[in-house]
């Protein structure tokens, strides 16, 4: 069974802003905004990164649960960690032995969600999906709409190579999604404890800024640096080394 990374959500207060920085920097072009969101108090737009995704969320009234996790981890930031699966029986069993609650299940036929409650992951909200038919990875996924290809832009980033959850006890947080994903634990080039899954890594780290357990980074594969670092210099974002600061998230670029 393969288990990919294949979108990565952002929350924010306001969607227009972070949008304009992630299109602005990245080079990216929005495929889908899903109106079926707004049921969860939400608006969205989602970016194809070469044949995964970037989505961004904001809350359009009072008591949502991504307004309370801006609370929580107090403003703009990493939300979801979405993965696509090839058969989603077993998954949803395990989840079961292991007395997941799940926050949003969904099943039509073609598409299945499985949204995992965050206070049983830790982490950040963990979601795994099945695509029926879209076993290719430039096939259809229908959380980006039906002409998502018309909208990749690649001359700027061209992937999502890891997703990089912080918090208090790295190790131990690594061993519970390790458990949930049936994913076994590893050890990065750089010492810090992972899960390797068939396109990407999940990183897991001790809290880096004090905002706490979350979604806190995002490694993106690139092809144009000098234009992305001379777009967020332009734009007045923060920027360390090889990482660039959007929408509460640290983007490390990655070759």
């Amino acid at each position: 069974m393969w288990l990919r990374l294949r979108q990565i959500a952002l929350v924010a207060r306001e969607l227009g802003p972070v949008l304009a920085d992630v299109q602005g920097v990245f080079g990216l072009e929005v495929a889908y905004r899903d109106p079926s969101v707004a049921s969860f108090g939400l608006e969205n737009a989602v970016l194809p990164v070469g044949n995964q995704f970037l989505e961004l969320l904001a809350p359009i009234r009072e008591g949502t649960a991504g307004g309370r996790y801006l609370e929580r981890r107090r403003g703009d930031g990493g939300y979801m960690v979405i993965l696509q699966c090839d058969d989603h029986g077993p998954r949803q069993a395990r989840v079961e032995e292991l007395g997941i609650r799940t926050v949003h299940e969904h099943d039509d036929g073609s598409y299945v969600i499985m949204q995992l409650h965050p206070r049983d992951t830790g982490g950040s909200f963990l979601e795994v999906d099945e695509q029926r038919g879209g076993e290719d990875l430039n096939g259809p996924w229908m959380p980006a709409g039906r002409s998502w290809h018309d909208a990749v832009r690649t001359d700027v980033v061209r992937g999502i190579a890891a997703a990089e959850i912080q918090a208090p006890d790295p190790s131990g947080l690594a061993q519970r999604w390790s458990d949930i994903l049936d994913v076994p634990v590893t050890v990065d080039g750089d010492g810090r404890t992972a899960l390797a899954l068939d396109n990407a890594t999940i990183r897991f780290v001790a809290d880096h800024d004090g905002r706490g357990e979350g979604l806190g980074g995002v490694d993106l594969v690139v092809a144009d640096r000098d234009r992305l670092v001379a777009a967020a210099h332009e734009r007045g974002l923060a920027l360390d080394g090889d990482v660039v600061l959007v929408g509460g998230v640290r983007f490390a670029l990655t070759q």
